[in-house]
Parts: structure tokens; C-alpha cells; sequence
């Protein structure tokens, strides 16, 4: 097997897919297009799900791509060998065109051809069926024509394992398309690692009920790290040419030898950099308190570590130099993206100065668990910190039982997180209702409305849609006044009134950003896109850059009305709307 860099699996995978009929679409940016259920992409399929429900794709029913996505929910057990806060997925997807033996076909082929994979070292997993679906035999006849291929008779049972639905099955929880799934594992040391995974979408899950979709979907998903560690016949992530220029930075400042710690700072300042790169800033909300966490979770782990005082600017810049071939923004974005690093660790040094006059007043019961982890949390206490404090100050505790208490709040604080993000996700990137299809085409209305009041400066930096309500950040250094507030909803209601049809067109990128200069996310859109229009196309009220889903007249929305304003950030100010 040939040792490949990680650019070249990229680059191998994109062309593979390309000579087979796919067309290269560029990966969105980590923070969701109206940021729906998810904080951040977590998935190459996300961007792609109104596609994959029917939406017409402007590139056609091949794709391929490699997505930057976040996972929030492993951010605590980062510093082992393989969880990362940022990665890559490669991704291919098949939209009503081939189906499970053209896919299984191509990403065996790739593995195999392509990286050089021993196909002997490869097995596959299945879905079983149950009472609600059959068992998969297609895709069970595909693998083992596919192992044939290469001379390899195999058999249900040894190198095609069968499995339920908690193994071998897709859905989202708010139901839609969903299907079975065939995952590719690879035998390492005698362990099987899990090479991609292809789902296939056929059922519609409708209250708890499966029926035929219509129609067929697949979307693969592989992580590259993952194929890096095998084509480089490395153990650790860190091992990998994706990590290990800035690991190596981090282990020449450390003081102390610490594997975990100069891991989580390794990953957590490079994945600082492509969230900064995306827009998102340190804050108290949402995204900016993830990116907060985990700068200060790298702090935290510098100390550990003895690395002197403001060294992330010094990681930040090897980390943006590591990435910078594949997404230029980071390289043009680089001052910003360094000062917003060293500001925070300026600022976070403050708040520790904070918390250390919490042990002088006496102020937080800092020798309980309750009280530890509040110094944790709030102020970025290790517990480490913590207990070197109580025992400078001569105050008694009981190290044992402190222990025990701070990881049983760490615990709930965890849980709590986790339902947190399964509640957004079921508030669903999915959810293509009737509702928030009106709410989608809203948003264009208010957007122009607020042009029309504001000025032509005023742009989509954020928005997130439900069934209840619209939510839309746009920038401006002040809030709307009374009369600006009801100017906005007069136009907005007077465009629904009138019903103006809604209509799109496919063109050239270079074309639509003629029509739309101010195109809210343009970086994350290929070649060609949907350019829709609100009002007849010669004289159109809005022109915008967009996926939909939309409705085909604005007489179907009802009463706009704008319920809350608020401020998010430095010159970024919030609406909420609903339709009545």
C-alpha cells in the first residue's frame, strides 16, 4: 500500500468520483444555512438534505465533495488517539440515479484501486430487516459480486455481517426519508475500524410508519482522518500530515510531556481557526460559546503544559498554514483570525485573575463538587487549579470526595449538553414542513424590506427556521426603531397581499452574484445555482441566491409580524417573526 498525504486521498477521492459522472460541489461552511438544528455541520449530507428530499440540485443527481463539519457532543474526549473537534468528510451521493451496487461498487473500487486498501483486511455490515423493513439482499447480492470480483467468495456470516436497525439503519428523528445502510470496516491489528458508511434512503417514515419513498438516494460518508491513519500506518490521529506539523509545535513549547493535554491543544486551536474563518466569534451564545470553550479548554491545557502566555497566536499561525492550501480563506483572513485568538486568551487570563478572588471572598464553596465546577465552568478552572487554590489558602476538603462530586456535575452538565443538541437537531435541518417552508420564503421578504429601510448595505449574516418562527441576524449598529418596525412589517404584508408568484433559475455563480452582490454564504455555492425570484423576473421585488425550499406564491404566507429584537453581538442585531 502506497503512503499517501492527506491531500492526495482528498484529491484522488474527488477525481475518482468525477471520472464516474459526479460533479465536484464545494463544502459549505460550518455554520448551517439558516442554521436550522444543528450549531454546526456535522455531516457532509446536512447541506444536502432539501436535495435529497426531492429539491432539484443545480449540479445534478452526482455529487461529491469533501465537507468541513464540527462534532460538539466529543468535545470532552478529545485527547485520545481519534476524536477530533473538526474534521473532514468525503462525501458522494447519487439523487434518484444509481443505487446500491453502483455505490458499493465505487467505494470498494476507490478503497482498493485507488489507496491501495487489501481487500482481504475489508468486511461489510448490513441491515438484517425487521417487522418494519425487509432485509437488505440487494445490497448483501452487490457485496458479494463486489468480493467476487477480487477473487474472494464471501459469505453472510464471516465477511458480510448482518444487522438490526441500531446498527443498519438511517433516520432522523422527526422522520422523512430514511433507509437502510451498509457500513465498510477495515481489519487493523485484529480490529475492524470503520472505513465510510452508504446509506440508502428508499422508506418514508411518517408517524412511526414506513412507506415507499418514490424515489432512491444515496449518500456516503467517510472521515479522512481515518484514511490517513491507515495509508500512513499510523496509531493517532496526530500521527497523521493533518495534525502533525502543529503537534510537533505544541510538544517543541511544552514544558511538560503531557500526550492528552498537547492533543486537545493541537485539535481545539486548529478547530478554532477554521470556526473563526467561518464567521463565528467568541460569544455567550450558541456557536461563540463553543468557540469560547474550546480556546479556553486549550488554554487551560497550555498552562498544564508550562506553554509561556500567549501562544496560541503562534499555533493559530501553523495551523492556518497547515489548511490554508486547501481553504484560502483562512490564509486571507489570517490577521483576524490570530487576533481574535490572542484577544481571547488575553481576556481569558482576566477572568482566571476572576476567579481567584472567588477562593479570597469566599464567595464560591470552592472545596465542594457544586462549587468546583462552577469555578470550572464559569471562570475555567480546571480542577486541578481548584485544588492547588484550596490548599495555598490552608482550607480543609476532602480530595477523594471533591473528585467524586465534580465529575457527577460534569456528568449532568454533559447530559444536559447532549439533550440540548438532540433538541435542535429534532427542531430539524430536515424539517421541510408546510411552516417552515413559508418561513423560508419570509426571510426573503424581510430581507429586502429591511434593504428598502435600512439601506442596500444591510446583508444575511444568520438566520434559523422552525415551524413556530423565523429568526434573522442582519448587521446594523442600532436596533429598529418603533417606526422602522412597523414600516419593515408594511412592506413585508403588502408583498404577501399582493401574491406575487415565486419562481427560480439556473445559472452561472459569476451571473447570479451580478444579480445578488450582497449573496449571503456565495463561497459555499458551485458552479452553477438557483437564483429565485419573488415577483415577475423583469421587475421582481426580491432576487436571491438560494436552495429552498420555497412556496410558489407569497399569497400562502398569511400576516407577517415582527415579536422580538435583540442584540447578538458587536453590530449584529436579531429579529423574530411569525406568520399568522
Amino acid at each position: 500500500m502506497k503512503k499517501l498525504s492527506y491531500i492526495e486521498i482528498r484529491q484522488k477521492y474527488i477525481d475518482f468520483f468525477k471520472r464516474n459522472g459526479h460533479q465536484e460541489i464545494p463544502s459549505a461552511s460550518l455554520v448551517p444555512e439558516n442554521d436550522p438544528s444543528v450549531l454546526f455541520v456535522n455531516a457532509g449530507m446536512f447541506p444536502l438534505v432539501p436535495f435529497l428530499q426531492g429539491e432539484k440540485h443545480p449540479n445534478g443527481t452526482r455529487l461529491v465533495n469533501s465537507q468541513r463539519c464540527v462534532r460538539t457532543i466529543d468535545i470532552e474526549e478529545v485527547g485520545d488517539p481519534f476524536h477530533c473537534t473538526t474534521f473532514e468528510m468525503l462525501g458522494n451521493w447519487s439523487l434518484n440515479d444509481y443505487f446500491k451496487k453502483e455505490a458499493i461498487t465505487m467505494t470498494i473500487k476507490f478503497f482498493v484501486e485507488e489507496l491501495e486498501f487489501d481487500i482481504n483486511r475489508i468486511y461489510a455490515t448490513v441491515f438484517k430487516g425487521d417487522e418494519t423493513a425487509p432485509k437488505d439482499t440487494e445490497s448483501i447480492e452487490a457485496w458479494k459480486e463486489i468480493f467476487k470480483q477480487y477473487g474472494i467468495e464471501a459469505q453472510v456470516g464471516d465477511r458480510i455481517i448482518e444487522n438490526g436497525k441500531e446498527d443498519n439503519w438511517w433516520e432522523l428523528a422527526t422522520g422523512g426519508p430514511c433507509g437502510p445502510d451498509s457500513e465498510i470496516f477495515y481489519e487493523i491489528e485484529n480490529k475492524l475500524v470503520e472505513l465510510g458508511n452508504n446509506v440508502f434512503m428508499e422508506y418514508l417514515k411518517t408517524n412511526n410508519e414506513y412507506k415507499d419513498l418514490g424515489r432512491h438516494n444515496v449518500d456516503f460518508g467517510g472521515g479522512l482522518d481515518r484514511l490517513a491513519c491507515i495509508s500512513q500506518n499510523v496509531k493517532s490521529v496526530y500521527e497523521t500530515d493533518i495534525y502533525k506539523p502543529i503537534f510537533d509545535l505544541v510538544r517543541e513549547l511544552s514544558k511538560e510531556d503531557i500526550l492528552e493535554s498537547q492533543r486537545i491543544v493541537t485539535d481545539h486551536i486548529k478547530a478554532a481557526t477554521w470556526m473563526i474563518m467561518d464567521g463565528v466569534e467568541p460569544s455567550r451564545n450558541q456557536q461563540g460559546y463553543i468557540l469560547r470553550r474550546i480556546i479556553r479548554r486549550a488554554i487551560r491545557h497550555g498552562k498544564k503544559l508550562g506553554i509561556d502566555s500567549l501562544f496560541t497566536r503562534r499555533i493559530g499561525e501553523i495551523a492556518i498554514k497547515q489548511f490554508s492550501p486547501v481553504w484560502n480563506k483562512l490564509e486571507t483572513d489570517k490577521e483576524r483570525i490570530l487576533n481574535i485568538l490572542e484577544e481571547e486568551e488575553k481576556k481569558f487570563s482576566k477572568t482566571l485573575e476572576e476567579g481567584l478572588k472567588k477562593f479570597d471572598t469566599k464567595s464560591i464553596d470552592a472545596q465542594t463538587g457544586a462549587g468546583a465546577f462552577k469555578l470550572y465552568e464559569t471562570y475555567g478552572f480546571p480542577l486541578e487549579l481548584t485544588i492547588e487554590e484550596l490548599r495555598n489558602r490552608n482550607i480543609e476538603f476532602n480530595e477523594e470526595t471533591l473528585n467524586t462530586e465534580f465529575e457527577e456535575e460534569q456528568k449532568k452538565h454533559q447530559e444536559l449538553s447532549r439533550t440540548s443538541a438532540a433538541g435542535m437537531f429534532k427542531g430539524g435541518l430536515a424539517d421541510t414542513s408546510n411552516m417552515s417552508t413559508k418561513y423560508h420564503t419570509a426571510t426573503h421578504l424581510l430581507l429586502k424590506a429591511l434593504r428598502i429601510v435600512l439601506g442596500e448595505n444591510v446583508y444575511q449574516k444568520g438566520s434559523n427556521i422552525t415551524p413556530e418562527r423565523l429568526r434573522f441576524d442582519f448587521p446594523n449598529e442600532t436596533k429598529l426603531t418603533e417606526e422602522q418596525i412597523l414600516k419593515v412589517e408594511d412592506i413585508v404584508n403588502e408583498q404577501i397581499q399582493k401574491g406575487l408568484p415565486v419562481s427560480f433559475e439556473e445559472m452561472s455563480k459569476e451571473q447570479a452574484l451580478q444579480l445578488v452582490p450582497f449573496a449571503a454564504f456565495s463561497e459555499k455555492y458551485g458552479d452553477i445555482v438557483k437564483v429565485y425570484y419573488i415577483g415577475e423576473k423583469d421587475n421582481p421585488y426580491s432576487v436571491e441566491i438560494c436552495n429552498g425550499p420555497h412556496v410558489s406564491n407569497t399569497s400562502e404566507l398569511g400576516v407577517f409580524k415582527i415579536t422580538k429584537q435583540e442584540n447578538v453581538g458587536s453590530g449584529i442585531k436579531r429579529i423574530k417573526a411569525i406568520l399568522q
